[in-house]
């Protein structure tokens, strides 16, 4: 057993004690009461789930094991050389708790590279598609032909306890985030790049790694893939993708159907597909104005063109935060060191001093600063990454390390099949009714 499994089953023995201890004592403790805007509002700010890696502050923003992305890009550890985290190191943070080492990350970095590859049947699976299909139908496609050499399926086919769910989970979580880097690059390659594909360098870590096989080479644009991964690897556990992934895995299907659910969540326009949405807005701006980089009165004129014509700004806004998002922060202090001058990144800058104020006139918005994805789509489109109908693969591959970090702990901790109560509309007119009289 490696030293970082050995740390982590330490954790699940406390952390069930703990946990059971918890529940003697304050079971019926209630947490909240549900009202009537919550049920029809797509359960917005209802506490009904546990999500150990990650919690999200609406006036702090995410914290990762009680730590800032300030404080990550501070402390965890850095490839030689460069100023960015290591996703590995959040991977370890996730799910033991604890900041890593230098040496933890190398013992991360070197499983998943061990893990790296992919059967060939899976290959032949993704080029049963047509190239132009989807790069997330063909990531999912991807996903499920790894099922087939899940550890959790068999072991549980054969018969085991249940206190030893986790570790199959953990085997076949590694083996994902060992593979997903190879199976996204690939998508990218045989998309856009004529199918030529560029298999791993061994001597570059998990982050870098992808970009290299993505084709390219660019130091700066290796430090932002790190950033990138780190920063949108988890974000609790309400949004779509991870709950998603968190109620399939609650049936004990596998980590390949779970994660493979995510990602179809990730795939949609009001989740992950939002960057793409920023870019192409931005982009019909330039189109109208010629191109270049418009002025501010111009900006506004477009901003409110489009609220008036009953759309949203794209990339402002979110259902939880009520501030600038820290990734929106993280991924800015990146532009303006390595790309000030970018055409792209002026504007999003720009419509950052214009867009809230807008939105506070306006008077619609609850939350009216920018979200993650009102950043990250003019950093790659920067890096030649301008195939925006692939940014969401990019995103899956990050959000998969806090998806199957959670999905270990909860089978750690024994969690059920999540079920919860519907009720009719009727229902709750009577209940109102009855509550009233």
């Amino acid at each position: 057993m490696s030293a970082l499994k050995e740390k982590l089953y330490s954790k699940i023995v406390l952390k069930r004690k703990e946990v059971k201890q918890l529940l003697k004592e304050s079971g019926d403790q209630k947490l909240g009461e549900v009202t009537v805007a919550q049920a029809y509002g797509g359960m917005r700010g209802i506490k009904c789930m546990v999500w150990e890696p990650s919690a999200l502050d609406p006036n702090e923003g995410i914290r990762f094991r009680g730590y800032t992305i300030p404080d990550l890009r501070d402390r965890l550890p850095k490839a030689k050389g460069g100023e960015e985290p290591l996703p590995e190191g959040l991977f370890y943070l996730l799910l033991t708790g604890e900041l890593p080492t230098d040496e933890d990350v190398k013992e991360v970095d070197k499983e998943w590279m061990a893990r790296r590859e992919i059967p060939n049947y899976v290959i032949d699976t993704i080029n049963g598609l047509p190239t132009d299909t989807h790069p997330m139908t063909q990531f999912s496609v991807g996903i499920l032909a790894l099922q087939k050499n899940s550890e959790f399926s068999t072991r549980y086919r054969k018969g085991m306890k249940k206190k030893d769910y986790w570790d199959p989970q953990y085997e076949d979580s590694m083996n994902l985030l060992g593979k997903l880097p190879t199976i996204a690059a690939y998508i990218y390659r045989r998309s856009f790049k004529d199918g030529i594909r560029i298999h791993a360098d061994e001597s570059l870590d998990w982050a870098a790694n992808y970009a290299h096989m993505m084709g390219v080479e660019a130091p700066e644009y290796k430090e932002l893939m790190r950033l990138y991964l780190t920063i949108h690897a988890d974000h609790e556990g309400g949004n779509a993708s991870a709950h998603a992934a968190h109620l399939v895995g609650s049936t004990l299907s596998d980590a390949y159907y779970s994660l493979a659910s995510g990602m179809a969540a990730l795939s949609g326009p009001l989740h992950g597909l939002a960057n793409q949405e920023v870019l192409i807005w931005i982009q019909r701006l330039q189109e109208k104005l010629g191109g270049g980089v418009p002025t501010k009165e111009q900006l506004k004129e477009f901003v409110w063109e489009t609220l008036n014509n009953g759309r949203v700004i794209p990339g402002y806004g979110h259902a939880v935060l009520r501030k600038t998002d820290p990734r929106y922060t993280a991924q800015r202090e990146f532009a303006l060191k390595h790309l000030p001058n970018d055409d792209l990144f002026q504007i999003v800058s720009m419509l950052y001093e214009i867009v809230p104020d807008i939105l506070k006139e306006q008077g619609k918005a609850k939350n009216p600063w920018p979200n993650v994805d009102a950043h990250s789509g003019c950093l790659q489109w920067h890096y030649g990454i301008t195939e925006y109908d692939y940014y969401t693969v990019m995103f899956g591959v990050s959000r998969a390390i806090g998806v199957l970090v959670s999905s270990i702990w909860s089978r750690a901790l024994g969690f059920p099949l999540e079920r919860p109560k519907s009720v009719t509309t009727n229902w709750i007119k009577e209940n109102i009714s009855a509550n009233g009289s």
